[in-house]
Order: C-alpha cells, then sequence, then structure tokens
C-alpha cells in the first residue's frame, strides 16, 4: 500500500491577503501560528486549516502562508516514517533535495525536492 498525502501548502507574498482569499473562496477558517520552519512561512503567518472542518469532514489538513521573500507555490506532502530516508531515495531516484529535515531536531520534520521534471513535492513524518 502506498504512503498517503497528508499535508497541502499555498505559499505566497501576501499570507493575510492569501487567507482572506482561500477563507472566502472556499470558506476554509485558519488557525494562524508558525509554521515547521521560517524555511515555510515567515513567523506568526501560517494559516492551518484543519482537514476535519472542510468538505465531509473528511478534508487534507492544510496551511497557506509564506511572506515576503518566499517562493510562490502550491505543494502537497506525504507522509513518511522518516524524512531523511525519504529525501535521500528521492535523490537516489534522480530528484534534488530541496530542503531538510527541518527543523532538523523533536519529533516532527518535513522536507521538500525536486522531481526529475522539476515539480516540488514535500515530505512530513518523525525526524531522526
Amino acid at each position: 500500500m502506498g504512503l498517503p498525502v497528508v499535508h497541502f501548502e499555498i505559499i505566497g507574498n501576501d499570507p493575510a491577503k492569501l487567507h482572506g482569499y482561500y477563507g472566502e473562496l472556499f470558506g476554509w477558517e485558519f488557525r494562524v501560528g508558525d509554521a515547521t520552519t521560517e524555511k515555510v512561512s515567515q513567523p506568526g503567518m501560517y494559516g492551518f486549516v484543519d482537514g476535519s472542518t472542510t468538505g465531509e469532514g473528511n478534508g487534507i489538513n492544510g496551511g497557506v502562508g509564506g511572506g515576503p521573500g518566499h517562493e510562490r507555490q502550491v505543494l502537497f506532502y506525504v507522509g513518511v516514517p522518516d524524512v531523511e530516508s525519504a529525501l535521500q531515495k528521492a535523490e537516489s531516484l534522480g530528484g534534488r533535495r530541496l530542503m531538510g529535515p527541518e527543523p532538523g531536531s523533536g519529533d516532527f520534520a518535513v522536507g521538500r525536492f525536486i522531481d526529475p521534471e522539476g515539480n516540488v513535492i514535500g515530505v512530513a513524518g518523525p525526524s531522526a
């Protein structure tokens, strides 16, 4: 059985504007705080979306954030048992690591890689 998509992100230069936009467009409610790392979003500007409050209560958790200097992008995160191992495997198959594991300590980490076609994908899970 394959690994699940566990989180999505929408990153831009004006997180507050994006919160308003997606809140109005999709009815999303945000719990604003800090992302796992400042490399994902400016502190205090990451809007968490609880998947249990979307659709039939079975949506995917997500976040809308960023800030000045953050690259605009939409991406998803796949849940993995070990972020470092997943990034190493992505590299061995022709991908390129962009970030991670971040934050590098604690119980939870994220990473990002570019696949052989240039798509950015995230991985999330326990840190080693």
